[in-house]
């Protein structure tokens, strides 16, 4: 699998020049493999996604992970929504109460968006999903819901026994009473053991975390906590918040991993990284 980082920040973009390193679009990656064109989440970042997309590409996978804007901002500017050649599939969580379908006809209206999802060229296949397992081409997609506020899936693809686990909104606190003790009641965790590439939020240092416990979030040094559990050979901390600039991500992932003794990796996600898996 070849993944690609289109964006990374969380909640809102945040261009400057005091971003240059790890980037200002919130969240959006590209994996491929083979045939396979799978996109998790519709954030700002697939705008420059769907411009330099191959034209050989007849057939793309978006994969939300939730519908919070940040996530989903970035869709009514795909360019492969408005080419009739190109079969658009759009995933995400299923709830009790309103079929998805619907929950996406809010973004795609007025006033947040001229164009209604009714009004594209060809209608994008939408797929429920909860705690599902799915075939897009040599790729197995494993969804399961984890914490955060609203329905959310974690997403774990493999393919040539390679693992990439995405979870880019995840407090991990509030997943088990006793983390990082109990892999077994930790959210999460079925979505990220061993893999290869771990994409996981770390919005906070530990000192912010305690005045923001249940908006959803996890800190750095709880990040680290959890690629340790589950054996990941890297992580990559995601959901930077708008506000961070690189200097101060860098501060951050100093901070939190003094004398820490790691055996995996772990950097700042950054846009425009790619990472060949297998």
């Amino acid at each position: 699998m070849k993944v690609k980082v289109w964006g990374c920040r969380g909640s809102l973009p945040a261009p400057g020049p005091e971003n240059k390193i790890y980037g200002g679009n919130t969240s959006c990656i590209q994996v491929m493999h083979g045939e396979a064109c799978i996109i998790l989440d519709g954030g700002s970042g697939i705008l420059r996604l769907g411009k330099y997309l191959s034209p050989e590409i007849t057939e793309v996978h978006v994969l939300l992970s939730h519908l919070h804007m940040d996530h989903t901002m970035g869709l009514g500017f795909f360019a492969p929504l408005y080419n009739p050649k190109i079969t658009v599939h759009l995933y995400g969580p299923s709830t009790s109460n309103e079929p998805l379908v619907n929950r996406l006809r809010r973004y795609f209206s007025p006033p947040l968006f001229p164009v209604r999802l009714s009004e594209l060229p060809r209608h994008p296949i939408i797929h429920e999903l909860n705690t599902s397992e799915f075939k897009i081409g040599d790729v197995t997609v494993k969804s399961d819901y984890i914490c955060h506020p609203g329905p959310t899936l974690g997403y774990r693809l493999t393919a040539n026994k390679s693992v990439l686990a995405y979870l880019p909104d995840h407090e991990l606190q509030m997943g088990s009473v006793n983390f990082p003790n109990d892999p077994e009641w930790t959210s999460g965790f079925e979505i990220a053991n061993g893999a290869d590439l771990l994409l996981h939020d770390a919005a906070y240092t530990s000192k912010e975390y305690v005045s923001k416990i249940g908006w959803g979030h996890s800190s750095i040094r709880d990040a680290i906590a959890f690629g340790k559990m589950c054996k990941v050979k890297k992580l990559a901390l995601f959901h930077h918040e708008p506000i961070r600039s690189d200097e101060q991500l860098d501060q951050m992932l100093l901070d939190s991993t003094q004398n820490l003794k790691l055996n995996f990796e772990v950097e700042i996600c950054a846009e425009g990284k790619t990472y060949d898996l297998g």
